[in-house]
């Protein structure tokens, strides 16, 4: 019943085109439509909730929720801590998803950026070697790297998809595995990726990011040798 009734709320959302933090009908006007008890309603509103559908704020009424990556982030994180601790790989299966997409995309790019995020690209690899000459590439440069390579795609569920594959692996990385790394390696496979793409060549955009992942992907298992 609970499960019926969040899909005809989702449905209301749909069909009145409702935006995130519109209004929603109060629990007596949703009893009334659905033909269903107060206490029903609000199961159901508490579970869309926790998916980041809705909103409630007490006191004030429910209102169309963010509609966030945040549940796939918790979902990816808890997945991928809990397989850890059962002994599976499951911090180099979560980066070989993030691999998967980002190769699948980098070939559409080659050629394609425009100049404005070009000039914010070499601006963010100058930035890395400046971390990296103080001995460490901040996470935060690294993340605005690759959020900056795919922003010209112009797809922004794409890059709510790649922010939640890239905050739910460095969350959990730090977390469980201190991963050594080289901060000059990473400025300079940063900058390869960056003049592959600017040089229009495909093939070595997309060898560029495989050498980048293959790099932490190495790191990652000589640090659970450890």
């Amino acid at each position: 019943m609970t499960n019926d009734i969040q899909e005809r709320i989702k449905r209301l959302i749909i069909d009145q085109r409702l935006r995130s933090g519109a209004p929603l009908p109060t629990e007596t006007e949703l009893m009334e439509l659905l033909g269903v008890s107060r206490n029903s309603v609000r199961e159901a509103l508490k579970a869309l909730q926790a998916m980041g559908l809705v909103e409630i704020r007490h006191g004030f009424g429910t209102y169309v929720g963010p509609m966030s990556m945040a549940p796939m982030i918790e979902g990816l994180i808890f997945r991928t801590v809990a397989g850890h601790y059962r002994g599976e790989d499951s911090l180099l299966e979560l980066l070989e998803l993030r691999e998967a997409v980002e190769t699948g995309l980098i070939a559409r790019l080659a050629g394609r950026i425009p100049e404005a995020d070009l000039a914010e690209l070499d601006a963010v690899v100058r930035r890395m070697e400046a971390e990296a000459a103080e001995g460490s590439v901040r996470a935060e440069t690294d993340r605005a790297f690759h959020a900056a390579l795919y922003g010209s795609l112009d797809n922004s569920l794409l890059s709510e998809v790649l922010e939640a594959f890239w905050d739910a692996f460095h969350r959990v990385r730090t977390d469980l595995v201190d991963v050594p790394t080289d901060p000059k390696v990473t400025c300079k496979q940063h900058r390869e990726i960056l003049e592959s793409v600017r040089s229009g060549d495909a093939l070595r955009a997309e060898g560029a990011i495989r050498d980048h992942f293959g790099n932490i992907r190495i790191r990652l298992r000589s640090a659970h040798r450890e």
